[in-house]
């Protein structure tokens, strides 16, 4: 049987492009097709019968030996595999003179499976470049004190003993916005540090922090799905059973009530290569491997066809919020002057914020026009910034006022600049939503899309009436959203980039990583990845293995239609075994030219 699964990348082996070519697949698929052609001009050429019977045995012995391993091993398990199959048919057509036939059957089963093996590592290959190695988490035990410096990731599950910052929690939580830290607030192992110096206790051990026990979370949740075959497989082992034994009872019966060897086993021979399921097979893969293909050039990267068929099925789709629906980073969306202009209260909080490190600080210097030189800066972590703007005193940080409540309400982190120590005005800034978030969402229409995120009720709310979601579920933890995955139904795909989404990845029946932003465990976890994170795309591959599973269905109508028509003019008739041969591997090569057509551009636009 043709497989393309590709379940767990080794990151620490990759194989350059370059080497596909020499992958053993392909290299001994090449050498039974150069021994089959020189066998065939030797034959056609009215060579001797020993040259071109000794080059077709070769080319029996490059393509077949492989399948035939693969057969051996899986009747040793008990299993009857279709490459046993097609190799005994192979050998049954040499063992009555018609070597040349079953030389064609052994190249396009070595051929077929050579271009499985170079789609399965493009596919590795591509991955596998998007993936960076972390770096190892630190081992604390619990009571252990460690100090955290600015930008540096926390080191485990603790509370804060002394300072102040500022801490992105964004992979373990979802939210958009930095959290403000001080002393006795609780920090995960994982998070990023902010401006300030935090000396951290830890509380829980190594093995036993939010970001382990998420982890855990992805383990079991990929095991308790159902494991997953192609549509193919489920009825390969007994169609297979079932042509052994009847191409066994055609050979046996005839000849106990006397018929001839010669005769009886060609009949049974024939009766094998045409009831031999290599159409239905290859009515499977091409569609498959062409639409991955399609949509690897177009910066998605299926890593299965198994994947592909499940998103062909689709029925419900779940977005997470922060850095997939939304690019992850901030911008001043609302500016409340108080006492003076919407130009000046920006000109002095971008002023005060021109030398911060913090990400609403750069995000206010962008939204300026005009940045004034500012003196005498000072960072307060968790609270705020000071400094000097045209010989003024200026503040820009956090408050507790009502129009700050207020800013807060709609959705928004809101920030007070204080010029003189008078309130000048309320900066609102929110998470950017990805330019093509409400036209993706718009073309999912049918799946009914739902939000789920970490982040609070507002900023949910915010995002999910721009891109045109109406189902918002809000501050969920990695656990909760694997609840919600599974309420949805057993069609679900779901859409992440965090650590946290990786649970609900695992979860789902199909899971999406956005490439660019995405982390290391959803991009592993994930079944395909949005390269560009271009959100437009997901809709587009849905549609595509949709037009894939629509067209495995129609090959396999053609197939089992060729298969029926041989198989009865083989058991009521006389088909001659060439020409059984040809039809079979006609209706394999129309099969797999028309599984092709999802390899045009045309297809991806639908």
């Amino acid at each position: 049987m043709l497989r393309l699964v590709v379940q767990v990348i080794d990151k620490a082996t990759p194989v350059r492009p370059v080497r596909r070519l020499l992958l053993p697949e392909v290299r001994w698929a090449l050498a039974a097709l150069v021994l089959f052609l020189a066998g065939l001009a030797a034959d056609l050429g009215g060579g001797p019968v020993w040259l071109y019977w000794a080059l077709y045995l070769g080319c029996y012995a490059a393509g077949g030996w492989e399948p035939l391993l693969a057969g051996l091993q899986a009747l040793r398990e008990r299993t009857l595999d279709v490459d046993l199959l097609m190799v005994v048919a192979a050998v049954g057509a040499a063992a009555i003179g018609q070597v040349l036939d079953g030389g064609l059957l052994i190249v396009i089963f070595a051929t077929s499976g050579a271009l499985e093996a170079v789609a399965t590592q493009r596919t590795a290959d591509s991955v596998r470049s998007l993936l960076d190695l972390a770096g190892e988490a630190d081992s604390y035990e619990v009571g252990d004190e460690f100090v955290v410096r600015p930008g540096e990731r926390i080191g485990g599950d603790g509370v804060v003993l002394d300072g102040a910052s500022e801490v992105d929690q964004s992979s373990i939580t979802g939210e958009s916005m930095p959290v403000p830290k001080a002393v006795g607030d609780e920090v995960f192992a994982g998070t990023l540090n902010g401006t300030g110096v935090l000396r951290v206790r830890v509380t829980r051990d190594s093995s036993d922090t939010v970001l382990a026990r998420i982890v855990t979370m992805v383990e079991e949740a990929s095991a308790t799905k159902a494991k997953t075959q192609m549509f193919i497989e489920k009825i390969e082992q007994r169609y297979s059973v079932c042509v052994v034994v009847a191409t066994l009872a055609l050979f046996l019966v005839p000849l106990a009530f006397g018929a001839g060897l010669q005769e009886t086993l060609l009949r049974a021979m024939t009766f094998m290569i045409v009831a031999s399921p290599c159409a239905v097979v290859l009515a499977t893969m091409p569609p498959l491997l062409s639409a991955i293909a399609n949509a690897g050039r177009h910066g998605v990267l299926v890593k299965s066809a198994v994947v592909l068929e499940r998103l062909g099925t689709t029925e419900r789709v779940a977005f997470d919020k922060t850095g997939t629906l939304t690019e992850g980073s901030p911008r001043v969306v609302e500016v409340r002057p108080l006492g003076m202009s919407e130009e000046d209260v920006l000109r002095y909080a971008a002023g005060a914020e021109q030398s911060s490190e913090h990400p609403l600080g750069r995000a206010i210097v962008a939204a300026a026009d005009r940045v004034p030189v500012a003196r005498d800066f000072r960072a307060e972590p968790g609270r705020g910034v000071h400094a000097v703007v045209d010989g003024r005193q200026v503040f820009v940080g956090r408050d507790d006022s009502d129009v700050v409540r207020e800013v807060e309400a709609g959705g928004r982190t809101a920030v007070l600049v204080r010029v003189d120590g008078e309130p000048a005005g309320v900066l609102g800034l929110a998470d950017r939503v990805r330019p093509d978030a409400r036209a993706a969402v718009a073309a999912l229409a049918g799946t009914s899309p739902v939000l789920l995120t970490g982040d609070n009720a507002q900023a949910a709310a915010r995002v999910a009436a721009e891109v045109g979601i109406t189902d918002v579920r809000a501050g969920l933890l990695p656990q909760d959203k694997v609840a919600a995955v599974r309420e949805l139904g057993e069609r679900v795909l779901v859409v992440g980039d965090g650590v946290n989404d990786a649970p609900a990845l695992a979860a789902a029946s199909t899971g999406i990583a956005m490439g660019r932003a995405g982390s290391d465990l959803a991009l592993e976890t994930a079944d395909a990845v949005v390269v560009r994170d271009e959100l437009t795309a997901i809709p587009a591959v849905v549609a595509l293995a949709r037009r894939a599973r629509r067209l495995v269905l129609a090959n396999l109508a053609i197939a089992a239609a060729f298969i029926v028509g041989l198989v009865l003019w083989d058991l009521f008739g006389e088909l001659p075994l060439p020409l059984g041969v040809a039809g079979h591997e006609g209706s394999t090569v129309l099969v797999a030219l028309n599984g092709l057509r999802l390899l045009r551009e045309k297809a991806w636009r639908g």
